[in-house]
Order: structure tokens, then sequence, then C-alpha cells
């Protein structure tokens, strides 16, 4: 069975997310430049990566390995198309999270942005496990209203989504981060025309931490 997101169209997703009533791609697209310079690693992992709206920030002397992950294909290639300045350093892999989280390698820091809604908590945290990184910054949607996607001429291409969307709150993922191992350290907020709002949440991993047990350990919320 399809995800949902596989059959939203690139052009319509980014239409309706740089729209003046919207402004999320704008919006994240600024945070992400200091996601990606907040902290010193090498290697980094964007989950949920489309477009690769962004990736103008990645600083070629500072990383070299940037992982993009999409279950969409179709956003992969573009996302490589708009970017070649960052081949050799860009790996797209198109997984699905809730099914693929244990294919994917390892990397400092991990990113994702939007994307959280879509996995639910615990496959998140199967991807932290797996990726096991040194920092994890993710951004959430709080939403006025029960109203999670905005009114605009494209609102009907996101109806598949209800299926597989779940509202997440700031605290029950703080709980989980603690008890993957990750402790916050940053949190940042932005607020969007229509009232909703971006949250950041940057997570660092705990000091003396024991992986080995981490990763074998079940850890759920």
């Amino acid at each position: 069975m399809l995800n949902p997101w596989e059959e939203i169209l690139l052009d319509d997703y980014e239409n309706h997310m740089q729209l003046d009533t919207v402004m999320q791609l704008q919006a994240m697209n600024k945070m992400m430049k200091g996601q990606l310079g907040a902290y010193s690693v090498s290697s980094v992992m964007i989950l949920g990566i489309a477009g690769g709206n962004g990736l103008e920030h990645i600083r070629k002397n500072k990383y070299r390995r940037v992982y993009g992950i999409d279950v969409n294909s179709s956003y992969l290639k573009e996302a490589a198309r708009r970017y070649p300045d960052l081949a050799g350093i860009l790996k797209c892999l198109c997984f699905d999270l809730t099914r693929d989280a244990d294919k994917l390698p390892e990397a400092d820091l991990l990113i994702a942005n939007l994307l959280i809604e879509y996995i639910g908590y615990e496959c998140f945290q199967e991807a932290i496990l797996h990726v096991n990184p040194n920092y994890v910054s993710c951004i959430i949607q709080i939403n006025m209203n029960n109203n999670w996607v905005s009114d605009s001429p494209y609102l009907h291409t996101f109806d598949g989504l209800e299926k597989v969307y779940a509202q997440i709150e700031e605290r029950p993922l703080e709980i989980l981060m603690n008890k993957t191992g990750y402790n916050k350290i940053k949190t940042l907020k932005h607020l969007l025309p229509d009232g909703k709002k971006l949250v950041q949440m940057d997570f660092e991993r705990g000091r003396g931490f024991d992986e080995t047990v981490h990763s074998r350990s079940g850890i759920s919320l």
C-alpha cells in the first residue's frame, strides 16, 4: 500500500507551503540554516527532505556527508537535481520510516522537520536508535483549533494524509527523548501567519549513556 506522501506532487506541496498565508517553506528554510550551523558535526541526516529546502545552507567545508531521506523517490530526484554542487556529499535514500528505520546509516546530527507527525513517536524513536546521532533537532507544528492543514487552493491535495497524521506535543516528545537518552538543550518558536506555531526542539545525547543497553532495551513512551 502506498504511503500518502508518495501521491502528493512536489509542486503542489511547495506551492502550498510558500503561500503568503502559510509561509512554512520560508520559515523552515531560515530555521534549518540555524540547525545546520549550530553544532560541531561533519555528517547530517535530514528525514523528510522533500525537494531539499534548506540544502543551500550546507557548508561543504564542514559536512563530509549529508543524507536526505524521503518516502517519495521523485522528491529525492528533484533535491539532487537542484543541488548539483552537493554531488559527492549528498546521498538521497528512499525509505518509508514506518518500516525501514533499521536501514538508516549513522550520522552526527539528525534533523526531522514536520516529520514526526506522519510517522509517530515510536517510529521516530526507532530512527534515532539506528542513526545514533550526537544531536537531534526537530520542528513540530502546534495547531490552532485542530486545523493542521492551512486553508489554500491546494487544501484537498493533502486529504490522504489524514490517515497517517497525528498531533505531536512538546512535553511527550521531550519525555520520549529523555527515555531514549537525550536531553533538551534548546527550544525556539516561530509564529506563522495563520496563528499556528513552529517549535524547534534540540537534544543532545546524554554523557555516559550506555549505547549498547540503549539499542537493545526496547525503550517506549
